[in-house]
């Protein structure tokens, strides 16, 4: 038992080696830095590139490397940056700050800590409705557009009760194996079993209670209903959903909703969409920031 413990104790390390961003692409073409922002919380981002800024923020406990294959493709032409959050990656891991407002707030933060030029923000998950409450209880002076990456714009209060009571309690009896589900269960087309093993490992890295509070507080503190902010958001916007059935009903919430707003659906891709189809995810980012007015 201790021989099958040491080897795979070896595979994670591994994995952890080939993935972290501090040694794969990222550690090549990218610089690691720091902010600490109005609540004194150093975080962490990765940046790479120059041009116009691309801000990449992830969703529930992901890491900035998430968004590696973005950053080694926009690079070529852009200032690329992907934003650990609080709690999550190689940032600091307080005990609080852990709901829209505040991380909303960081997101803006990092925005002005950039040198505040209008950055095109692209927010996955939960970052869609941070990215949308930085906009609309901070403003837009420094965003130039947003692209919402798989997130409903509207949540049942019950559904959202319903998912946190589930995720609190699977973080508090079974981490692990409910982290590891979780990763797997975002990836249709992973690269390769190290990279899931290296994210998993990624996200238990937030403390379990942070992760818990972050859910809770979806529920407890919302907003759920992020409707009004897109209906008052001043500058273009482009949504990208995964072919989760959940995800094409909100699809189609949105081109009811809002018909002028580009939508795409990504056939056979997962919740992380542009881990798996990152070619296609790529070129349709590429044609909404080519629709953007100079």
């Amino acid at each position: 038992n201790m021989k099958k413990h040491s080897i795979f104790l070896a595979i994670l390390i591994t994995a952890a080696c080939i993935l972290s961003p501090e040694t794969s692409w990222a550690q090549g073409k990218s610089k690691s830095h720091h902010f600490m922002t109005s609540d004194g919380i150093k975080l962490h981002y990765l940046e790479a590139g120059s041009g116009p800024t691309l801000v990449f923020v992830p969703g529930w406990t992901m890491p900035a490397w998430i968004w590696e294959l973005q950053l080694s493709h926009f690079s070529a032409s852009y200032r690329v940056v992907a934003l650990d959050p609080r709690g999550q990656g190689s940032s600091e891991k307080p005990s609080q700050g852990y709901h829209a407002a505040r991380r909303g707030r960081d997101i803006c933060e990092l925005l002005e800590h950039l040198g505040g030029e209008p950055a095109v923000v692209v927010g996955w998950s939960l970052a869609v409705q941070e990215a949308l409450v930085c906009a609309h209880e901070v403003g837009t002076e420094h965003i130039r557009a947003l692209v919402l990456v798989d997130h409903p714009v509207f949540i049942d209060p019950q559904f959202a009760l319903a998912l946190a009571d589930e995720r609190v309690k699977n973080l508090q009896l079974n981490r692990e194996a409910s982290v590891r589900t979780f990763v797997e269960e975002m990836l249709n087309n992973p690269p390769s079993e190290a990279y899931v093993e290296a994210l998993t490992l990624a996200a238990l890295s937030t403390p379990a209670n942070a992760a818990a509070i972050m859910m809770a507080d979806l529920y407890f503190l919302g907003p759920t209903d992020l409707r009004p902010l897109l209906d008052a958001l001043n500058r273009p916007v482009l949504f990208v959903f995964s072919s989760l059935d959940w995800a094409v009903t909100a699809a189609n919430e949105v081109r009811e909703g809002w018909p002028k707003v580009p939508v795409r659906v990504m056939d056979g891709a997962s919740h992380a969409l542009f881990v798996d189809k990152p070619q296609e995810f790529n070129r349709v980012l590429e044609e909404f920031l080519a629709s953007l007015p100079k």
